[in-house]
């Protein structure tokens, strides 16, 4: 085993798999159970769960604010919200191989002296 490999635990491939299994199975899992069957949408999101629940509490409440875009279908919006969250996703990749890869590398050598010569003082009695 080289010196720059050990004291690293390698990654073994039943772990990598099993966190994937695991992770497909809590996506599934809400699907398989009919976690929202009884919603009339069962997957709604948390905007719009907030909007209900402000009317119920306090029918008079006229929002701040208003969107800047509203999209026209929920399919519309659906796609936006997951190419943000791929471009979040590919910027936070990119700086952790960047991280990563600096890691691997170690810091930049220093330049060599030009001239060649010692830079440090004569040693007394020379």
């Amino acid at each position: 085993m080289s010196t720059e490999t050990e004291g690293r635990a390698r990654p073994r491939a039943w772990a990598t798999w099993a966190l994937v299994a695991v992770a497909a199975a809590l996506a599934a899992l809400p699907l398989l159970i009919g976690a929202g069957s009884h919603l009339e949408e069962p997957f709604a999101g948390a905007d719009g769960q907030a909007e209900e629940t402000i009317q119920e509490i306090a029918p008079s409440y006229e929002p701040w604010f208003s969107p800047l875009y509203e999209a026209p279908s929920g399919e519309i919006e659906s796609g936006l919200f997951a190419l943000q969250a791929a471009v979040g996703a590919g910027i936070i990749g990119y700086a952790l191989g960047v991280l990563r890869t600096r890691r691997r590398t170690g810091p930049a050598p220093e330049p060599a002296d030009p001239g060649g010569g010692d830079d440090r003082a004569p040693a007394a009695g020379s």
